[in-house]
């Protein structure tokens, strides 16, 4: 059964704790968390200290999906924090196999990230280290990016590596993904899909208990 991993930048972060008595109330499994320094990607969001506060006010696990340069400068810090996953950028270290080992000696969940112009078969020798793959599904160094329809080619050639190297790891996907979008990426191998803006567009628990509901009912690919 896919999951649905609401995203608290999709929110009110006036009103951050009511989002999370929201997402704890309809039952999601996690609240996805991006982290952006404004280098990697142009928009500034939130740090270590937001994180443990939220880990303070949630049992919710959070979902830390970091969209920064030389992310193994913080991976600790953020997991310390509060953070049970941790996704880092392949674009974003050149030292990503030390970094992806950080995570995990830190004690959280191992996601690898991947922008949407990079290609799955680049990083063939880092799946085996991975808990996760985060797809990017839209361009997050632009607001309001649009879902790229060639994500759905790439959720299956990843599974289809998932299947043939005999490895365990979710696909997550995230950006741009509207209600027409789940039950396509979920046939195609999606495990996991991040609630964004274009499932809040109009009442946030309506809209994410039927995100929910479609991504709990699509019919989904064999694992192995």
């Amino acid at each position: 059964m896919a999951l649905i991993s609401p995203s608290l930048l999709a929110g009110d972060f006036s009103r951050l704790g009511e989002a999370l008595k929201l997402f704890e109330r309809i039952g999601a499994p996690m609240v996805h968390v991006d982290v952006m320094d404004g280098h990697f990607v142009p928009d500034i969001t939130v740090g270590q200290p937001v994180v443990k506060s939220l880990a303070k006010a949630t049992k919710l696990p959070l979902d830390v999906h970091l969209l920064v340069e030389r992310p193994e400068r913080y991976v600790r810090e953020f997991i310390k924090a509060g953070a049970d996953r941790v996704a880092i950028h392949a674009e974003s270290t050149p030292n990503l196999h030390n970094a992806l080992a950080e995570i995990r000696r830190a004690g959280a969940k191992v996601g690898l990230a991947l922008n949407p112009s990079t290609a799955i078969e680049s990083l063939l020798d880092a799946l085996d280290a991975i808990d996760y793959l985060l797809i990017l599904s839209a361009d997050l160094a632009f607001t309001g990016s649009s879902f790229l329809p060639h994500t759905l080619e790439k959720v299956r050639m990843s599974g289809t590596l998932r299947r043939d190297l005999r490895l365990d790891f979710a696909i997550q996907i995230e950006g741009g993904i509207g209600p027409g979008h789940i039950e396509p990426l979920v046939q195609v191998g999606a495990d996991i899909l991040v609630a964004s803006s274009d499932i809040f567009q109009k009442d946030p628990e309506v809209c994410l208990r039927e995100a929910m509901r479609l991504a709990a009912s699509a019919p989904q690919v064999a694992r192995v």
